[in-house]
Parts: structure tokens; sequence; C-alpha cells
């Protein structure tokens, strides 16, 4: 069964990292990962209030070949790189172990990782192959994905989160209960039908993305003619 896992890397500690370096406080986005030919170029925004010491920076780092802006929004500019993913072993062990890129963020000192790999002992061997690379690599929550977008939530929105999460915390659930829709409704500063709409939403929405896509993954796998 497919794990995602959240990891947390220095910045200094990859080559992607080297060369996307920052001098001053911001945030990098790494949008996507396309593959053309033998190469996986990286598409990422950068807020203007960094850009001017980060092209430069790029630009001379020697692993790059050229650096395109592709458009801008607002105070972020989106680019795309040119380089060579060869020399990155940490992206490298993403690719080899079938791992697929998520999100990532990079800062200052620090980049933070959304990886899926396609089961547990892909996850485990990754871990092994940053550790024998010397790659410090923290890792922080692990749960198991469900369908395709839902993300780490499991596609329940944060409104239904919160009202959920305070009914069960209120006791809504309790045996006797311990507050009504109402009590809730008075908490949140919403109608008693919302509150009832969220939870049947929120509940239905937890349920579809975890249990019944795991069972469905399960099923799958089992379906899957055995190798003789």
């Amino acid at each position: 069964m497919a794990v995602i896992a959240h990891l947390r890397i220095p910045a200094d500690s990859f080559e992607l990292g080297r060369i996307l370096e920052l001098e001053e406080t911001g945030t990098i986005e790494l949008e996507n990962m396309v593959p053309l030919g033998e190469k996986a170029v990286p598409f990422f925004s950068v807020s203007d209030a960094v850009r001017e010491s980060f092209e430069q920076n790029v630009e001379n780092h020697p692993s790059v070949e050229r650096i395109i802006e592709v458009t801008r929004h607002d105070d972020e500019r989106l680019y795309s790189l040119d380089w060579n993913i060869g020399r990155d072993v940490f992206l490298q062990g993403i690719i080899d172990l079938q791992g697929q890129l998520l999100s990532a963020t990079g800062t200052l000192n620090t980049w933070e990782f959304e990886i899926r790999f396609p089961t547990h002992e892909a996850l485990s061997e990754f871990q092994e192959y940053c550790s024998n690379a010397h790659i410090h690599l923290e890792v922080g929550r692990i749960y198991n994905p469900v369908r395709p977008g839902t993300g780490m939530w499991y596609g329940v929105t944060e409104a239904q989160r919160e009202t959920l999460m305070r009914a069960v915390q209120g006791g809504y659930y309790s045996i006797p209960r311990r507050m009504s829709t109402q009590d809730l409704a008075d908490d949140l500063g919403i109608s008693d039908q919302a509150v009832t709409e969220r939870l049947r939403r929120a509940i239905e929405t937890l349920t579809e993305n975890t249990l019944i896509a795991m069972e469905e993954e399960l099923a799958e796998e089992f379906e899957q003619p055995q190798e003789s």
C-alpha cells in the first residue's frame, strides 16, 4: 500500500537546494518537476523580495544551464530550471525508488517535502539510501494516501475539520451526549443546519477517502496476478 511522508532536510544537503540558495529570508515553492527526455525540469515560484539576488546565485551555479522566467503574478514569479538532475543524489533517489514529489518548500536553511512512495518498504529503502549518502533526513508525519488530490486531510475542508474536532472534543458523540448541534452552532457562529451539514459531509468524505479507499486499494492488490 502506498504511503506519503513529510520530510525535512538541510538546504545545503542536496544539489537543487544548493542551486536555489537564498541569501535572505524568503520562500521557494517547487510547483512541479516535469520529465523532459533524460532531464527533470523543476518549476518553482519565488517572491519579488528575494528575486534579484536569487537569480544571480542560480545563474552562476555550475550545474545550471539556464533559468527561465515563465510568468509573473502579483509579487511572485514562476521559473523553470534547465540543469543536470543526475548530480542531485537526493532527487535521483526519489526517482529510482519510484517516489512521487507532491510538494516542496525551501527557506534559507531548510527544505520540506511531501513525497508519495509506492510502499512502506520503498520509504524505508529511501531512508536507508539517504543515510548511506550522508543526507540528514528528518521524517515527520507518515500516512497512507487515499484518493488522488485529497491531501493530508483526506479531502475534509478546514471548516469541516474544525466542526468535527469541536464536536468530538466537546462530547457531541459521547454517551450521554454533552453538547448539541445548537451548542456547536453557537460556538462556531453558524446555524444548527450548517453544523449538521458540515458533520455529515466531513464524516462521509473522511470515510470515503480512508476506510473505503484503503479497502479498494487492498482489493486491487489481491486481484493482481501473482508472479510464478
